[in-house]
């Protein structure tokens, strides 16, 4: 049960990669890289590393994300051609 939950989370993760760099809605790019933080530290939970874990969810989906949006509101949304 847990290698299939193992590979869930690995294939979510590919795929939210994926699309954030193939957006050109950069506030949708900037979510989609929160997603991705929240799904390495469920990742990071099943390889027993609780620490790192907590890092992840609090730095890379939470002020990371925030900064993000927060300069982006000083920018256009849409990435130019």
């Amino acid at each position: 049960m847990t290698m299939l939950i193992d590979f869930a989370l690995l294939f979510l993760v590919i795929i939210i990669a994926i699309a954030a760099v193939t957006l050109k809605d950069l506030l949708s790019a900037t979510l989609l890289l929160g997603a991705y933080s929240f799904l390495m530290a469920l990742i990071w939970v099943g390889m027993q590393s609780v620490d790192v874990a907590f890092m992840e969810a609090s730095v890379g989906a939470g002020a990371t994300t925030a900064f993000m949006i927060a300069a982006l509101s000083r920018m256009t949304r849409w990435e130019k051609k």
